[in-house]
């Protein structure tokens, strides 16, 4: 294999807005798990005390939009008192109060709330010990994987008096990704390669940052029946040039432009930029497609609609609509 210089450029600072959005929904760009106080193999906890005695609780505050749907998907938004103002989704998380940014909550707001619980992902570790020095409970759960998210879907379900809502979720969704499973096993894997953020106001396809070995999009595409056009490195979201894409080749190109419709852009503005690399095989035979809707960078219980479309547009051969 050669060097990968042209794949991960060094010398580009910026972060565009689809791939923020990945940082404050998938919550794992350039991080790590963190250990924390009581923290099992998946990577949940609850502190001080947990909830057993307690009885479900009131008066929740969520640290993450991943957080928030579950919470809200679960029918515990009459219990929701507040969130970040990254949470936007269902449209009645607006309405909650705010506490703050993901990377920065707002310790005082979430204390003036008084909640009986609040919700973070490993990234608020910092925030969760300080939270539970004051006597707050705080339940960690881990978004970085499928897994996890199904995991935390039923931990929170449990914890709030949701326990056979959360089952029967977490069964519908693994019964569609079932689905998806036994109508791709026996079909050929496309190399597939996701965008996650560029500049889009340069109109050249350049230092893109794409899927890697992140945990949840490189999941999804096996799930959905393709494979990571990158292999190996270990980097969660690198940066690639137009001659890494090239020797990428990927079949198959998925462009997560989660604002695009804020942008002021439109998607055959997008794709008219994939066909300056009329050598790559997508580009060539018309497989780049756009993924715009807001879910498609929130790992919560919509994953499964994300799942959904990657899995139609990386196997359009399938009958998806038969039963």
């Amino acid at each position: 294999m050669p060097k990968m210089g042209p794949l991960w450029p060094r010398q580009k600072r910026w972060i565009p807005w689809a791939l923020m959005l990945l940082v404050f929904g998938l919550s794992f760009l350039g991080q790590t798990l963190l250990p924390h106080r009581g923290v099992g193999q998946g990577g949940s906890a609850v502190s001080p005390s947990g909830r057993a005695a307690a009885g479900p609780p009131q008066r929740i505050i969520s640290l993450a939009p991943s957080v928030t749907e579950v919470l809200f998907a679960l029918g515990l938004g009459d219990q929701v008192v507040g969130v970040t103002n990254h949470c936007r989704y269902p449209p009645s998380a607006l309405s909650k109060e705010k506490v703050g940014d993901y990377y920065n909550p707002d310790i005082e707001a979430v204390l003036a709330l008084r909640p009986d619980l609040v919700i973070l992902l490993p990234e608020h570790e910092q925030s969760g010990d300080y939270l539970a020095r004051l006597g707050v409970n705080a339940l960690m759960v881990n978004h970085f994987t499928i897994q996890g998210v199904l995991d935390s879907i039923l931990l929170i379900g449990r914890i709030c008096g949701r326990a056979e809502v959360a089952e029967e979720m977490v069964q519908e969704i693994r019964g569609r990704m079932e689905t998806i499973r036994r109508r791709t096993m026996s079909l050929p894997a496309p190399r597939v390669m996701v965008s996650v953020g560029r500049n889009m106001g340069s109109g050249m396809i350049k230092d893109i940052y794409i899927c890697g070995q992140d945990g949840f999009y490189d999941q999804m595409i096996e799930l959905a029946g393709g494979r990571n056009a990158l292999q190996g490195g270990g980097v969660k979201f690198p940066i690639v040039s137009g001659e890494g894409i090239l020797y990428l080749n990927p079949q198959v190109i998925l462009d997560v432009i989660p604002d695009l419709a804020e942008s002021g852009w439109k998607e055959a503005d997008v794709l008219r930029q994939w066909d300056l690399l009329p050598q790559v095989d997508a580009v060539a035979k018309g497989r780049v497609h756009v993924l715009s809707h807001n879910y498609a960078v929130v790992p919560g219980p919509r994953f499964i609609l994300i799942l959904e479309d990657m899995a139609r547009l990386i196997h359009p051969e399938v009958h998806w609509r038969s039963p």
